[in-house]
């Protein structure tokens, strides 16, 4: 009797760790979406991102640099009056969005 029971906890623990290695494999989902007056504009997968890098976002009210890294991003530099945007820092999870008011950029982490 504990011989089976041996092989079933054996048998659903390797296909546990089978299924977090093709979630792993696959990115894990979480992507930084940028939105330009309501319309998505980019998708980075943070997990695929192995070194910062950072891309400007500009329209006719204005520009915006954001800094995609690690499992994070940020607005890094924007010709807003308020810079808003850059003091909410970077932004790990779903929680709260980047909102640039003045340029009507948004950018949320989304899995």
């Amino acid at each position: 009797m504990k011989r089976k029971t041996l092989f079933w906890a054996a048998l659903f623990a390797l296909l546990a760790l089978a299924g977090a290695a093709v979630y792993a494999l696959r990115g894990g989902g979480t992507a930084a979406v940028v939105t330009l007056d309501g319309k998505e504009v980019d998708r980075v997968n943070l997990a695929a991102v192995a070194v910062a890098f950072e891309r400007t976002y500009r329209s006719e009210r204005g520009w915006n640099t954001v800094r995609f890294s690690p499992g994070g991003v940020a607005v890094v530099d924007a010709d807003c009056p308020g810079h808003d945007c850059m003091e909410q820092g970077e932004i790990t999870d779903g929680a709260i969005p980047i909102v640039c008011l003045p340029h009507r950029l948004v950018i949320e982490i989304k899995e």
